[in-house]
C-alpha cells in the first residue's frame, strides 16, 4: 500500500469549531456519530468533500489533524469512488490539531489549506 499522508483535514461548522476550541475535544458531527467514526479527508479529497457535503454552507472551518498523534484510532477505509479516507475511531482532541482556519479559496478556486504559524 502507498504511504499515507500524516495530515488530514476535518471540516467543521462554526459551532463545532467552538466546541473543539473550548472543550479541547470534538466527539463528532451528527454524521460522524451515526457512522461511529469521525470523517476526515486528505488534502486532495477536502475540496470535493466540501462541494459534495457542505455545498451552500457558510461559516465553515478546516482543521489540519496530525494523524500520527492519534495512533491506532485512525483507520484508512474505502469510501467515495473506492478512495481511501482517514477515519478516527474515537474523539478528536485539540492537541492533535496542528492548524485551523476558516474555509477560504485561492484565486484559482482551489481550497486554501490551513498552515501553522
Amino acid at each position: 500500500m502507498a504511504e499515507m499522508p500524516l495530515i488530514a483535514y476535518k471540516i467543521l461548522t462554526q459551532d463545532q469549531m467552538d466546541t473543539l476550541e473550548h472543550a479541547r475535544v470534538f466527539l463528532g458531527a451528527p454524521i460522524d456519530l451515526t457512522d461511529g467514526y469521525i470523517h476526515l479527508s486528505t488534502a486532495e479529497q477536502a475540496q470535493e468533500t466540501l462541494e459534495k457535503h457542505f455545498a451552500g454552507q457558510t461559516g465553515l472551518w478546516l482543521a489540519a489533524v496530525d494523524l500520527a498523534a492519534l495512533g491506532d484510532t485512525v483507520r484508512w477505509e474505502p469510501s467515495r469512488g473506492g478512495q481511501l479516507f482517514p477515519h478516527i475511531y474515537g474523539p478528536l482532541p485539540l492537541d492533535a490539531v496542528t492548524a485551523y482556519s476558516e474555509v477560504a479559496y485561492e484565486p484559482d478556486g482551489s481550497l486554501r489549506l490551513p498552515v501553522a504559524g
